[in-house]
């Protein structure tokens, strides 16, 4: 195999003599084209005998996906946003350019083509070219076809030529935009007001996350890149929305893994004068009812697994989920020194520095996360983990809470939010006494919430985890185009 350079010279090479002989490498042209899937659905299903018949043209622009060279004919493939398409090239038949002009062509270029459609003998629906036009030269080859681009961080780094060469990738993303056209059309025939605020804040708020810092030179002050959107959207409930969603990007200052990304998308919502009971049914019947549509099936794979999105879900406590896939009893667990050498025991980082409410989340994760396959609600979260959610009335300790879990992995987040000042303030300075990441005392949400909070609940679905249950893609890389990536 040549070397890339020799390669990229001979191009640039081909690219000068075009020139020479007055042909445009990167002309300015808008067609009109037809997409290659409208090419098929208009003389896909007609005979060759009833193509024959017709004088109809076509005109058609694409990559050159690939070049067989039979002398005095050629055979190429085109591929646009929609598909791709054959090309037939005969000597004969070209009228514009020469055909030893059209043979300097290379895979990878962008042409467009005038021609009659006919099957071949195998029924390959096909476009006889009469012009051909060379829309753009391409200077770089594409990766060779049988081994293609297979490496995964040479994929996200060059997503553009993923693209180009991997059409399962598109497809990933076409149904990402599906997903989030299906969530913002959902909540807009629910009355919702979909808004936006601000991505750089004053201080960092709504989740407990190390945030991004930036500066702002003309005010001479450090920002924050949001952790979440969560203090800004319960002030328009304040403000009288009642109902409001934001599909937003948050960023974290955290680790990168399969399942993270600094960079992701959420989708929150707030609805007032409802519970977090209320977000579960809603929950259950957006994300239902969006699989359906995708599939027209309730049951989908992700790796490997049937996932069934029929409901009704599984509703369970922590700690019965505790007692179900954990086999353990946390009453018998009220010792924290006790629970403590257990945590330890399952391998849990320095488990003397939290408070029982966070060991038990902590154990939680680690003996039942994994046992949650199919969607499952896990409510009565403790308070300790829950900082902005509303305490239950009957056990101080826990709150009205839930998490969606799917094929072991955390998709949604949701509860009956905390209205009331007081307490609320309390929770932010115990954050701060205990030194978590990102806890600050937002002084202007505590007067926001003095001026009254109706009873509200709200919840966070991660977009990017959605994706990629409802895509079967392995990593969050696979499902966000530009994933973060070490230079």
């Amino acid at each position: 195999m040549e070397p890339i350079n020799e390669l990229i010279a001979v191009r640039k090479e081909k690219e000068k003599a075009l020139k020479e002989l007055g042909i445009e490498t990167y002309p300015q042209d808008r067609g009109p084209y037809i997409t290659t899937e409208e090419i098929s659905l208009r003389f896909g299903t007609l005979s060759h005998e009833e193509l024959e018949k017709t004088d109809e043209r076509v005109s058609a622009a694409g990559r050159i996906m690939s070049f067989r060279d039979f002398g005095k004919s050629t055979f190429v493939h085109i591929q646009d946003r929609k598909g791709r398409i054959q090309v037939y090239v005969r000597k004969d038949v070209l009228k514009n350019p020469e055909y030893s002009i059209f043979k300097r062509f290379d895979i990878g270029d962008i042409i467009g083509v005038l021609g009659r459609v006919f099957k071949t003998k195998t029924g390959e629906l096909t476009v006889l070219a009469e012009e051909i036009k060379l829309l753009t030269k391409s200077l770089r080859p594409l990766p060779e076809k049988w081994h293609g681009l297979k490496d995964i961080e040479e994929r996200y780094r060059k997503r553009y030529l993923d693209l180009i060469v991997n059409p399962g990738v598109k497809e990933i993303f076409i149904k990402r935009a599906k997903i989030v056209e299906y969530i913002r059309r959902y909540f807009n025939e629910r009355s919702f007001i979909e808004v936006e605020t601000p991505m750089m804040q004053v201080i960092p708020g709504g989740a407990v996350a190390k945030p991004f810092i930036t500066h702002h030179n003309a005010l001479g002050i450090d920002l924050y890149l949001r952790i979440a959107p969560e203090l800004y959207l319960k002030r328009l409930i304040v403000g009288g929305f009642e109902r409001v969603f934001e599909i937003n990007r948050n960023f974290r200052n955290e680790g990168i893994s399969v399942r993270h990304n600094p960079e992701f998308t959420m989708l929150e919502f707030y609805q007032a004068y409802s519970t977090y009971e209320d977000l579960m049914d809603m929950t259950e019947d957006m994300v239902s009812s969006l699989v359906y549509e995708l599939y027209k099936t309730y049951k989908i794979t992700y790796n490997g697994q049937e996932i069934d999105f029929s409901r009704p879900w599984k509703r369970i406590t922590m700690e019965d989920a505790l007692k179900e896939f954990g086999g353990l009893d946390i009453s018998e667990f009220i010792d924290t020194n006790r629970l403590t050498s257990y945590a330890r025991e399952l391998g849990i980082e320095s488990p003397e520095k939290d408070k029982r409410g966070k060991l038990i989340t902590k154990v939680f994760e680690e003996l039942c996360e994994k046992h949650l396959v199919q969607p499952t609600f896990i409510t009565d979260y403790p308070v300790e983990v829950s900082p902005l959610a509303k305490r239950s009335k009957d056990r101080p300790e826990i709150t009205e809470r839930f998490e969606l879990y799917i094929a072991g992995m955390e998709v949604a987040n949701g509860f009956n939010e905390l209205n009331d000042p007081e307490d609320q303030k309390d929770r932010f300075l115990q954050q701060i006494q205990e030194k978590e990441e990102g806890a600050t005392m937002d002084e202007d949400y505590i007067t926001a919430l003095e001026y009254g909070l109706p009873p509200t609940a709200g919840e966070g679905i991660g977009i990017d985890r959605l994706t990629m249950l409802l895509t079967d893609s392995p990593s969050i890389r696979e499902v966000i185009l530009f994933p973060l990536l070490k230079p």
